[in-house]
């Protein structure tokens, strides 16, 4: 049976050549990097040169650049540490409905110990208006954090407007670039942000592994206490297997240019779905400022969730839950005002640097069995 992935917005699969640098630290290079001797000399330059890709990606220093075990932990770190920074200046937070949990839930706990959150609405395509932003902001207001590209629909933010926004205010700026990095320019200067945060198994690294980056002069306080790696700011002995592979995914995301392909294979699918479904299929998010290769559609009428069971053989995630045959929209369909009927019906599909025009045929071939 032939099988499909179009969930590479979940996680992608490791690159060969990001399994292949990985692999002479698995047995050769053993030594801990925080030693001087013969053993550790080689694992701290790895490590290094790991964290000059990353950095060269974003276009900053390498310095500004931590490790992490993923965009969880970068972005707990990044609110966190802000927040436990500047407390003694304010404790206001500004955020969006439609965050991903790793920022939702940390704004949650935050609020617990003294935090002020405020959660700015987007439009009807998933997109956050600067003036909202502006308009939440306080002379409490220590943090504001918007996602770079939303994970279920691709909607892209203003970033660089929001940038504008909070440096007026001199308010730190943070993203989520989970889903971004490698579809979108990252250039840090560029998007005006203070901090940022990568996970590694959206952009052909492994899981477990990600980085965060902290523009030089931010306050910020360390997630995890212990010794003194990562320039104090994050302790822990370095992950140098995991560091290799995503230094390396970073370089090949630089290198490759695959970018203009896939959007032109999304928007194949996206026609090929609109001639045959005609009305009955709605999309969701904003037409042109989205990720390349995410295509979120509602079969109207229709339940997302048994399309993707009637084809087990594609893997796509829905936009919604059935719990006990009720249907609970997902978070972010809600705060865009997707009507139930229609958001129900939601599949999204992310398309990946692996993704053929055959399977998209094939994928059509079998959504046009089974649909309707």
């Amino acid at each position: 049976m032939q099988r499909i992935y179009l969930d590479y917005n979940a996680s992608t699969p490791i690159a060969p050549e990001v399994t292949e640098v990985m692999k002479p630290f698995l047995s050769e290079f053993y030594g801990n990097p925080s030693t001087t001797h013969w053993a550790g000399v080689p694992a701290k330059k790895a490590y290094e040169e790991a964290r000059d890709q990353v950095a060269s990606l974003l276009c900053c220093n390498a310095h500004e650049v931590i490790f992490t075990s993923g965009g969880s932990e970068s972005n707990n770190h990044a609110l966190k540490g802000v927040y436990n920074a500047l407390k003694g200046k304010g404790n206001h937070i500004i955020t969006t409905q439609i965050e991903h949990p790793a920022i939702i839930n940390p704004c949650r706990f935050l609020r617990k110990h003294g935090a002020i959150v405020t959660y700015v609405g987007v439009d009807a395509q998933g997109r956050v208006n600067p003036e909202d932003i502006e308009e939440a902001i306080t002379d409490r207001t220590i943090l504001i954090s918007v996602m770079h590209a939303n994970n279920e629909v691709g909607t892209i933010q203003p970033l660089a407007e929001i940038s504008e926004i909070a440096k007026k205010h001199n308010i730190l700026f943070h993203s989520d670039a989970a889903q971004s990095l490698g579809k979108l320019p990252t250039k840090v200067d560029e998007l005006g942000v203070d901090l940022l945060s990568i996970a590694g198994h959206k952009l052909y690294a492994p899981k477990g592994v990600g980085a965060l980056y902290i523009r030089q002069g931010t306050p910020i306080e360390p997630l995890i206490h212990g010794a003194g790696h990562e320039e104090g700011r994050r302790a822990g002995t370095e992950n140098i297997l995991l560091a290799v592979g995503l230094g390396k995914a970073c370089e090949l995301a630089g290198a490759h240019h695959e970018t203009l392909r896939i959007k032109e294979l999304c928007n194949y699918f996206w026609e090929g779905l609109k001639n045959h479904f005609e009305d009955s299929v709605v999309l969701n998010g904003h037409p042109e400022l989205r990720l390349p290769n995410t295509l979120n559609v509602s079969f109207v009428g229709k339940m997302g969730q048994d399309i993707l069971q009637s084809i087990p053989q594609l893997a796509a995630s829905t936009g919604s839950a059935c719990h006990a045959g009720l249907v609970e929209l997902s978070p972010v369909l809600k705060a865009m005002q997707v009507e139930e009927t229609v958001g129900q019906g939601a599949v999204r599909f992310s398309l990946g640097r692996y993704t053929t025009r055959d399977e998209i045929d094939m994928t059509l071939m079998w959504l046009k069995d089974k649909v309707f």
